[in-house]
């Protein structure tokens, strides 16, 4: 310290500022930096709080001359505030555009310029249920980015430009996949098809290949296997949707059915049998879907109602009220009405001498009445308890040439052929199928197309 001519020098120097006296020398100038870093560190230790003093800063040491003084931990209140507001929200049943942003408190102003700015891409009429938006506010309150999630695969974002905003549409491809899908049937098949992770919607594709060959309510048995190749689409990794089913089996204990997709004409396609007929036949199997029999065709059985032994020309399928009921095949209403203790009843006139009857309706459909003309598969009217019933049911009769005959055990006229021409394509379409749907590898994923041979026939 003798090197300073006064303590002023001392603190000039601390506080940055030259001493007035003049240098003593080589020895003198190392003296000053050591007393310098010295004093440095120890007022520094001074200044912070006790709690946060370092044990290096509690005892003298040396300090290097780059090193720099310890910051506070603690930070400041405005650096904890976040740079952004973001408001998520979704469109909700029955909701509009407006009022789904107006309930999470964007103002009408933003809206308007919101809505103005998407109109050319969005119909604002149709907007689906179940959309979803992000609207990131900046700390000036003004809009920094609106997301609107249209679909998986499709969204925009709009962003402000100059005295308006911008709209950028983005789109996620749609991977799609031919997958191989195989169960054996433990309970319903709706259950047992979800136990493999799939969704009724497939269920419901594989039972319609199979309604004109197969009654799923009073053949299927448990142990029954199934096996299918179908497409699905993938968005951004997302399972979105199902594709078409390129070729199902379904194993009974007596028999195995199995339908191919295939096309005929450029755009149009079937499912065909191994012989190449059509799936589809002039009747169905069930004039309803996913049901239980409750009391078969048979000459006596002890009614429920009546009492005594009647015969039951008819086939009574159990399901809840209001579970639609189909025409089995194209016809003509003969009368829709009540009847009696059949309650309200639909008799309908086919091709080939046929009459299907239905009864103890609880309603009929729109447009059912004497003279309406029918399709096959077209939804008639709705399950029910009128008449003489214990319960809802369906009562489901056919007749032939004037005379009741049983409903399951009739064999209906096969479908159409595949021409001729086409029969030899349709043979190296089959090999290749089943040779795929037997193997134990999972096919192959498609990633612009489907892999279906014949998609570009």
């Amino acid at each position: 310290m003798r090197d300073f001519k006064s303590r002023g020098d001392i603190d000039r120097l601390l506080k940055g500022q030259r001493p007035v006296s003049k240098g003593p020398g080589k020895v003198g100038v190392g003296l000053s930096l050591a007393g310098f870093f010295f004093c440095s560190a120890l007022v520094i230790s001074f200044l912070l709080p006790v709690g946060k003093r370092t044990p290096e800063l509690q005892q003298p040491v040396s300090v290097s001359a780059s090193a720099s003084p310890p910051v506070a931990e603690s930070p400041s209140p405005v650096a904890r505030r976040p740079l952004h507001k973001v408001i998520n929200g979704a469109i909700k049943q029955g909701q509009t555009f407006t009022d789904a942003l107006s309930a999470k408190g964007l103002s009408h102003h933003l809206i308007h310029q919101l809505a103005r700015a998407l109109r050319p891409h969005l119909n604002f009429r149709k907007i689906p249920a179940g959309a979803t938006f992000q609207a990131t506010m900046a700390k000036s309150g003004d809009l920094h980015r609106f997301l609107y999630q249209a679909s998986p695969l499709e969204s925009y974002e709009v962003i402000p430009k100059g005295t308006g905003y911008q709209v950028a549409k983005h789109e996620v491809p749609i991977e799609r996949r031919v997958e191989k899908i195989a169960g054996k049937l433990k309970s319903s098949l709706f259950e047992s098809m979800d136990a493999l992770g799939e969704k009724p919607e497939l269920t419901i594709q594989l039972v319609n290949i199979f309604l004109w060959d197969f009654d799923f309510n009073s053949n299927a048995q448990l142990g029954d296997q199934f096996r299918l190749l179908v497409e699905k689409e993938y968005g951004g990794g997302k399972f979105l949707r199902y594709g078409k089913i390129l070729i199902a089996q379904y194993e009974t204990r007596k028999k195995t059915y199995t339908g191919i997709y295939f096309k005929t004409q450029r755009g149009k396609g079937d499912y065909y049998t191994v012989n190449g007929r059509s799936v589809r036949k002039t009747f169905l199997r069930s004039p309803v879907r996913f049901t239980r029999i409750s009391s078969r065709y048979s000459h006596r059985r002890r009614h429920p109602v009546l009492g005594g032994v009647k015969p039951h020309l008819a086939v009574d399928y159990a399901a809840p009220h209001g579970t639609p009921v189909w025409a089995v095949a194209d016809g003509v209403v003969l009368s829709a009405g009540r009847n009696g203790g059949n309650g309200k009843s639909i008799l309908i006139r086919h091709r080939l001498g046929y009459r299907t009857m239905y009864n103890h309706l609880s309603r009929f459909a729109r447009r059912i009445r004497k003279g309406a003309r029918v399709r096959q598969k077209q939804v008639i009217g709705y399950v029910g308890s009128t008449g003489l019933a214990t319960g809802s049911h369906l009562d489901y009769r056919v007749i032939k040439n004037g005379r009741f005959v049983n409903p399951l055990t009739q064999k209906f006229i096969p479908g159409d052929p595949i021409p001729k021409s086409q029969r030899a394509r349709f043979r190296r379409l089959h090999d290749q199928l089943v040779k795929q749907l037997q193997s134990t590898s999972t096919p192959a994923t498609a990633r612009s197309q489907p892999r279906h041979p014949e998609a570009d026939s």
